[in-house]
Parts: C-alpha cells; structure tokens; sequence
C-alpha cells in the first residue's frame, strides 16, 4: 500500500535505471553532470527564483509546437510581443500518454513537412541535449506543462535537460484527465518526481513544482481545488520539495476568486512545512470561452481584474482565441497583454470589495473539513488518506472522468455567481456548511422561478461562453447577470 514516505534514494535510482529503457534519449541522462548543467545558468533563467523574488504578478502563458526551431521562436515572441514573465513549453499529448513512439513518428512528420503534427513539444524525444538548446536560445525562465499521469521519464529528461519547474500532481494529472488510471499507482508514480526533484534540491538546483489547483476547470468549488492542491504539496515536500506554487482556477465571482486565493495562500503556508516556499498561481477562466474574440477579451479582462486585486505570484494567461483551440502565436501574446493591462492599472488602487472576508472564512472552513478528513481516513497518513477519501467520496472532484472518483458532486452558481454545491454525494463537509449551500442556491431558485436540479449547472457550464455569468433561464426576473 502507497504510504507517504521519503523514496529512498536507491530506490529513486533503480526505477530511473529502467525508465532509461523506455526511450533511447533517456541513456543520455546523467545525474552529477546534469548538476553542473545547471550552475552554468544564470539567475534570470532560474524560474524558482524569479517567481519567488518578484514583487507583482508575474505572466505565464502556454505554448508547445513540436520543433526545436518554431519552438523558439514562439516563446520568443511571447517574451518579446506579449510581455511574459515566465515560459511554457507544453508537452504533446502522445507524451503525455507515454506513448513516445507515436511522438516521434509525429516529430519526424514535423520535419518534414514543417506543419505541427503535434498538439506540443516532445521534450523526451527532443531529449537532454535538445531541451538544452531550448533553454539556452529563449530569454526567460522555462516551465514544463503538460497532464501526464506518469510523467517520471518526462521528468526524468527535462531536469537533465536544464528545466527547473514542473507541473502537475498525482491527483491534479490523475482524476480530471484520465478514465482507468489507478489513484495509488499515480501517487507512486509522482513520488518519484518528486523525490527527483528533491535530491536536485539537496544538491543546490532548486527545482520548483507546481500541482495543478484548477483540476476539470469546470464550475469547481474552491474548497475543493485547494484542499487537493494542500494534499500535493505536502506529498511533495514529503519528497524534499521546497519551492512549491499552489494552483486555483477562476470561477468568475470577483469577490469568491479573491477569497479563494488569499485562502490558498493562508492554508499553503500552515499546512506546509516551514522551509518549504510557498508561492500561488491564478489560471484565468478554464472553462468555455466565448466563440467572438471582443467577448472573449472581456474574459480575459476580469482574470486580470481579478489578479491585480487577489495579487497571486503568477498569473496563467489566456487568448481571445480559446474557442478556437490553439491560439496562434499573435493572439497568445494579446491576451498576456490585455492581462497585463489590467493588472497595472488596477494593482496600485485601493480596491475594497464587500464580503471577502466572510467568504474566504467559509473556504477556509470547507478546506479544512475535506482535509481533515483526509489526514483522518489516513491516520495521519496523507497518501493513504487520499485513497480512502476517493474510495469513500469524501473528497470528490466533479465532471471527472476517472474511475478513482465517485464523481457525484455537482455544482452550480448561487444569486451571486460564486459556484455552491448543488449535489454533495459523500463529500465530507459539515451539516452546516451543507446549510450555506443549499440556501444560496434555493435563494437563486426563487429567484428564477425554477426548482434547484440539474437544469441549473447545465445552464451555469455554458454560460460564460453564451456572454454571461450565471445560467439564467428565459424570463427570470433578474434578467441578464
């Protein structure tokens, strides 16, 4: 049974001497030298220390085409065009499915025919030498992003390779994005991450690790978002993380966004060790994006709204073009800029908003409910604990398509448009704080004339890409909101 202990590291190095067999580019992998690798960079290319020293919300979009070259090229462009702060490069999806095989046929296509055959960047492909190039021709800090559930081989390279951030988690890269992936053998999967990014650590390469907070980035109550990002960073700092940057995904109610981040950052910091930095990450809206571009900038707009009041570490942009898709490399950097421009105007004005206090104390409270629970189920072992709560739905995730969660939470918007929870399954919430969602959401029921059921989170999951906050039905007294 999956514990929460430190991977030894003999155990970290024989499951690295097999890894190597999955792919050639892995025998090029060499610890001690990889080490001296990274002291050659210099600080503006260290991405843990840049986003720990910075004193305004950083910019980070995200990027990933399959050649070395456009690669470039692109980041360059977002740096330059855009005003980022920080680099993507986002891994492809056959990377993501370990499927390195099926990425190589794809980058050799690239290649030839100079169209991107891939959905991103295969980093093991490319390997230790080709991300080095990468991170030697761009001009900023790099992070990998990508959704890989056993994402050690990938780790394994792009650490050799030069890149000091890497997203993702066990439960954040299990639960939304996979059906049949077992929740303990992830766990044992990103032990080893971590652990690897760890002993980097211990050697001086302050390697820094980001779990991915939004997780279906679909209507997803904040407590829930948090208390998941909590159990990951401390599964890594079990491992000898120390810079660590706790992820929340925009809901679209200003003052629940600026409650939910302040109520990140207040639980990261007591939860996690003391020597471990904890940094915070803003994802602009994860859900359906307007199809017109103008609408979709007046989304964009309110996460930089948001940001510049909320001021997390890091800000992670989006494009007028996400309806689209990938957006072209223009329309990326639009949408940094129009982050930015919001940010700057709005971050050095006093702006008091009624409520956040009162709500950030009813998320901290819901927090710590499921975490606790969690430390319980565990005996005070939280990977054994995470298990037993996902066998047990205490802690739920909703629209997940794995088989490791019940998946029988749903939520929806109140009168307000802070996302409540509608249908609760077994998650482990008090009566009371049960109490505060039902009667905000019968308060919006009454509202619209309509009863609370399904009806609403269907209208509230497309309705931002329909030019609205709430799912408002036809006739409702209160109109458009």
């Amino acid at each position: 049974m999956v514990r929460d202990e430190r991977l030894p590291e003999s155990e970290l190095g024989r499951i690295a001497d097999r890894l190597r067999g999955d792919w050639p580019t892995a025998e090029a992998v060499d610890f001690e030298e990889a080490l001296g690798y990274h002291e050659t960079l210099p600080d503006e290319k260290r991405f843990a220390h840049v986003l720990e020293s910075a004193d305004r919300p950083l910019l980070q979009p995200r990027a990933g085409v399959p050649r070395l070259d456009p690669q470039v090229d692109l980041l360059t462009h977002l740096w330059e065009d855009g005003g980022a702060d920080l680099l993507p490069t986002t891994i492809d999806s056959y990377t993501r499915d370990n499927e390195y095989g099926k990425a190589q046929e794809g980058l050799d296509e690239a290649r030839e025919s100079g169209e991107d055959t891939l959905n991103g960047f295969p980093a093991v492909n490319h390997g230790v030498d080709g991300c080095r190039e990468l991170i030697e021709r761009v001009p900023g800090p790099i992070e990998v992003r990508h959704g890989t559930p056993d994402a050690r081989l990938l780790a394994l390279v792009t650490f050799a390779g030069g890149f000091q951030s890497f997203e993702g988690g066990p439960i954040s890269y299990n639960i939304p994005y996979t059906k049949r992936r077992d929740l303990g053998e992830t766990i044992e999967h990103w032990q080893f991450v971590d652990r690897l990014a760890g002993l980097y650590t211990e050697f001086g390469v302050r390697i820094n690790r980001e779990p991915f907070g939004p997780l279906t980035g679909t209507l997803v109550p904040p407590s829930i978002a948090i208390a998941i990002g909590v159990v990951e960073g401390l599964l890594a700092a079990t491992q000898g993380v120390k810079s660590l940057t706790l992820g929340y995904g925009q809901v679209g109610n200003l003052v629940q966004d600026v409650a939910a981040l302040r109520a990140l950052r207040a639980l990261g910091e007591e939860y996690l060790p003391d020597d471990v930095a904890v940094t915070t990450v803003f994802h602009e809206w994860m859900g359906g994006f307007p199809p017109d571009e103008a609408r979709a900038n007046g989304v964009i707009g309110l996460g930089g709204a948001t940001a510049a009041v909320a001021k997390p570490d890091k800000v992670i942009t989006k494009s007028p073009q996400e309806f689209q898709g990938v957006p072209t490399m223009e329309a990326n950097a639009a949408g940094l800029r129009t982050t930015r421009q919001l940010i700057d105007m709005l971050i050095e004005q006093d702006v008091t908003l009624d409520g956040i206090d009162d709500e950030q104390a009813f998320i901290e409270r819901s927090t710590r409910s499921l975490f606790d629970t969690v430390f319980d189920l565990g005996d005070g072992d939280v990977a054994h604990g995470t298990l037993r709560a996902f066998e047990t739905g205490a802690l739920d995730v909703p629209f997940a398509p794995s088989e490791s969660a019940k998946g029988a939470v749903l939520p929806a918007r109140d009168d307000d448009g802070r996302v409540r929870i509608l249908e609760f399954g077994d998650l482990a919430l008090s009566a009371d704080l049960k109490e505060v969602h039902r009667n905000r959401l019968d308060e919006r029921a009454e509202t619209e004339g309509r009863d609370c059921s399904f009806r609403m989170v269907a209208d509230d999951v497309d309705a931002i890409s329909d030019g609205r906050l709430i799912g408002r039905p036809k006739g409702s007294t209160e109109g458009w909101t």
